[in-house]
């Protein structure tokens, strides 16, 4: 009864912690976007301070026992790819609407699938290679490349959500041992100087723009703190419908703040991506 009775609260929180960091995240997007297009903050001083400032607000908040790991390397693996992924979002919301970006972040699943064939050894069916498929094609009516408005700018959110992808099941690899505040800070203490590296030629000083950095960094705190709690009470799979929401909320704040509004073609494609996840996780409850 006392198993059964967890299992509910995890089936309840879990996505609850999920759609709020879904939340948190979208405010950040539209404040990191705001600090590069409005402010001209470069892109890797973005990323640099916004990672800072959320390791000084979770610090206080897990630094007793979230140092603890007998996995330092994984937590080495999981922090240099979602590195280079933070480096390609921050890059992309520099040059490309919100909503066009955060659609492309649908693929997500996509490449989580196929990183599970190649990197874990799960098989990969003709279904998943085909729902693979279908899923890019609908990032490519996202892209439009064949518009003139098209710019190369636009694939960084694609190279940011594959390397998202892969720091993703290297996350669910360590929830099972790790608590949430262990993968939050270590995530964030690590991603400061790796992103500090990166922001070497860019430079560190801030000023049109701080206020929007600073924002952001508080958002991704909590929003980080939140997914990894999220993995902790559910499974992957399980959470994977309730990413869709985040699309909407980026949306709708890229049309408040910058009159973003993104045409029918972004629909169509966010709709086969989505569709494509879904077959995708259909797929995974049938082989589990």
């Amino acid at each position: 009864m006392i198993q059964m009775n967890l299992m509910m609260r995890g089936a309840i929180a879990g996505p609850l912690c999920f759609v709020l960091a879904g939340a948190l995240f979208a405010g950040a997007n539209t404040a990191v976007q705001g600090a590069g297009m409005i402010y001209g903050v470069p892109s890797p001083t973005i990323a640099f301070w916004q990672y800072a400032i959320a390791c000084v607000v979770v610090l206080p908040l897990v630094w007793q026992s979230a140092w603890r790991t007998r996995r330092p390397v994984l937590h080495g693996v999981r922090v240099v790819l979602a590195a280079i992924g933070v480096q390609l979002w921050v890059a992309g919301l520099a040059h490309v609407p919100i909503w066009q970006a955060v659609a492309l972040i649908l693929t997500s699943p996509l490449f989580v699938t196929l990183g599970a064939g190649a990197l874990l050894g799960e098989r990969l069916t003709g279904s998943r290679v085909l729902a693979v498929l279908t899923g890019a094609f609908g990032g490519v009516l996202i892209l439009a490349p064949w518009q003139e408005a098209f710019t190369w700018a636009a694939l960084l959110p694609v190279g940011a959500a594959a390397f998202w992808a892969a720091s993703s099941l290297v996350t669910k690899h360590l929830a099972a041992t790790e608590d949430a505040g262990t993968l939050t800070l270590l995530l964030l203490v690590l991603l400061v100087p790796v992103n500090g590296l990166a922001a070497v030629g860019s430079g560190f000083a801030l000023a049109d723009g701080l206020w929007l950095v600073a924002l952001a960094g508080l958002l991704v705190a909590g929003a980080q703190y939140l997914l990894a709690l999220a993995y902790r009470l559910a499974d992957a799979a399980y959470l994977q419908p309730f990413d869709h929401l985040k699309l909407p909320l980026n949306v709708a704040l890229g049309l408040a703040f910058f009159g973003f509004a993104p045409p029918g073609l972004m629909w169509l494609g966010a709709g086969v991506i989505i569709a494509a996840g879904a077959w995708v996780m259909r797929e995974e409850a049938m082989v589990g």
